[in-house]
């Protein structure tokens, strides 16, 4: 009590004052004097360059001996200059591509029920750990392995063994580990863009395969996809193979041409998700007497937020596919990619909107997906207006292919991964061979560096633009793409359903994916479950329990 009264006291006691009183002469003759210091002090700075055109001069150039620098020096200087920035360029791309994946699990999850959401969001992190080290291992050299020098990156001279067949480029042979010669910044730089882009191919197929497919099934076919179906089709096309050589070899335009990945990337993903898709069969309560039911996702705003950081993510895909930051045809790879996701998102919301009577949101995302997955392989070679054609044709096409799917072959794809991915990207690959319009790509996969089809400079050319053997080259590519992705993947789904079963077992696949397969619910504060709940204990404990006479949401708090 005593030490209560005395606190009071001590609260109640005035504090000592102090008098300080300044007059108005001296406040005005200090802030004077503080500004004659600070102008003194920025005097320095008005000797600058402010508008840096006298910035980066040979003066910057470090000579041998005193003096001015060399022309040999300069010339080393300014080399080095543009490889450092095509090495930024491209890792900062690589970057960009790597965010998507947060992108394709929100896309994947918001169109999949709460009863699978850990489920679905874990396989797409899984992915991308089994992906990278597979790549790593094997992937990247099989791929790579005989790709030769990459001028855009220092010349990267150590890939240069290709296994071939009477001269036709099959396998690389070298970078394994990235180990010995292949310890090299140029080839550092090309395996995180390239392993990143094989990311998106091992992706694709849990989209199709989401709400019955085993973890562990999608753990072995994400390392099967990383190390050997997408690098193997990748060297065809990218690392010098015989695809490739279609144009050198037999006159067949420049060969099989994929800017970024229409086919190699995304119809092969989307073929090992159709063959996955295909050998699981469609999820339970899905077709019923033969007519497919609609089974909604439980989160579209998460969905459209995914939607949108792959539209993101793709200014990486394709701008940076150039491997170069001086290659100002960035500009138009952009415009291009830009223009066609949004056409595509346009057009399949108005056509949804025109023949339902409102547009869908879930198919708004799909078209925005489909229009940037078709312009990836000629974001390049056309220009503006063609490439908003490609994105609305594209538009379109997702949906009467989720349609053809759904409703005729019976295949079921929880998010329209298959009609996004490989029907879209097989059109990619062929509006190079009608729309490419020779502005770009002289000199690809070794022709016409000097001049093609008797114009000097002259690119990638399709039909349309007079070079009908481009558009033979590229229905070549398509059919290898969808026989090799579909072929491949269907015998290694097959072999592994016989030796551990792929697909989940009925009562976890009603209970949802969360507790069976990975021990942990989602949303273990609101559950929501339609037929079979869950009880209490089943959530606490992580056992599955049922309660087969009560139908209803369920909510555990």
């Amino acid at each position: 009590m005593g030490n209560a009264v005395q606190s009071k006291n001590l609260l109640n006691k005035e504090a000592p004052t102090m008098s300080c009183k300044i007059s108005k002469s001296a406040l005005i003759n200090g802030l004077i004097l503080a500004a004659v210091i600070i102008l003194l002090l920025a005097l320095p700075a008005w000797a600058g360059d402010p508008t840096g055109t006298a910035t980066g001069s040979a003066a910057d150039i470090p000579a041998a001996q005193a003096g001015t620098p060399t022309l040999e020096e300069l010339a080393t200087a300014a080399g080095k200059l543009k490889i450092g920035l095509n090495f930024v360029w491209t890792l900062l791309a690589g970057f960009l591509v790597f965010f998507m994946q947060a992108g394709f699990a929100l896309v994947e999850t918001g169109f999949t029920r709460a009863k699978n959401a850990a489920h679905t969001m874990a396989m797409n992190l899984m992915v991308f750990l089994v992906g990278a080290v597979g790549f790593f291992v094997l992937g990247f050299g099989l791929m790579f392995g005989g790709l030769g020098a990459v001028a855009n990156l220092g010349g990267t001279p150590p890939l240069t063994h290709e296994l071939t067949a009477g001269g036709w480029g099959l396998l690389g042979l070298k970078g394994f580990f990235l180990s010995g010669d292949a310890y090299d910044v140029g080839v550092f730089a090309l395996f995180l863009f390239q392993m990143v882009f094989m990311d998106t191919a091992v992706t694709i197929p849990t989209g199709a395969m989401a709400e019955r497919v085993k973890f562990s099934a999608i753990v072995l076919g994400s390392f099967f996809i990383a190390m050997f179906l997408y690098p193997i089709f990748g060297n065809w096309v990218w690392g010098g193979g015989w695809l490739a050589q279609l144009g050198a070899k037999l006159g067949l335009g420049h060969g099989a041409v994929d800017f970024a990945g229409s086919g190699v990337v995304h119809s092969i993903g989307g073929a090992a998700g159709l063959a996955g898709a295909l050998i699981l069969g469609p999820r339970l309560g899905k077709y019923r007497n033969g007519k497919p039911a609609a089974i909604p996702g439980h989160d579209i705003p998460m969905a459209v937020l995914g939607t949108i950081i792959l539209f993101f993510g793709w200014f990486g895909f394709n701008p940076g596919s150039t491997l170069s930051g001086s290659d100002l045809r960035i500009a138009v790879v952009a415009v291009n990619t830009m223009m066609a996701g949004a056409v595509g998102g346009l057009t399949s919301m108005l056509y949804t909107w025109w023949r339902q009577g409102k547009p869908d949101p879930s198919m708004m995302c799909n078209g925005v997906l489909a229009g940037l997955v078709a312009i990836t392989a000629p974001s390049a070679f056309v220009n503006g207006p063609v490439a908003c054609l490609i994105g609305a044709v594209a538009g379109i096409l997702v949906v009467w292919s989720v349609y053809f799917f759904d409703h005729i072959l019976k295949i079921d794809d929880p998010v329209g991964a298959i009609s996004v991915h490989l029907v879209n990207g097989l059109w990619g690959l062929l509006a190079v061979g009608l729309f490419a319009d020779g502005t770009y790509g002289a000199g690809w996969n070794g022709v016409g560096a000097d001049s093609y089809l008797g114009v000097a400079g002259q690119g990638v050319t399709g039909l349309f633009y007079g070079d009908p053997g481009q558009l033979v080259a590229q229905l070549i590519n398509m059919a290898v793409a969808l026989a090799w992705g579909f072929g491949a993947s269907y015998v290694f789904y097959k072999v592994l359903d016989k030796i551990i079963g792929i697909r989940v077992t009925p009562e976890a696949e009603e209970q949802g994916l969360d507790i069976p397969e990975m021990g942990a619910l989602a949303y273990p504060d609101f559950m929501l479950t339609f037929g079979d709940t869950y009880s209490t204990e089943a959530v606490s404990t992580g056992q599955p329990a049922y309660d087969k006479r009560r139908r209803e949401v369920a909510v555990h708090n």
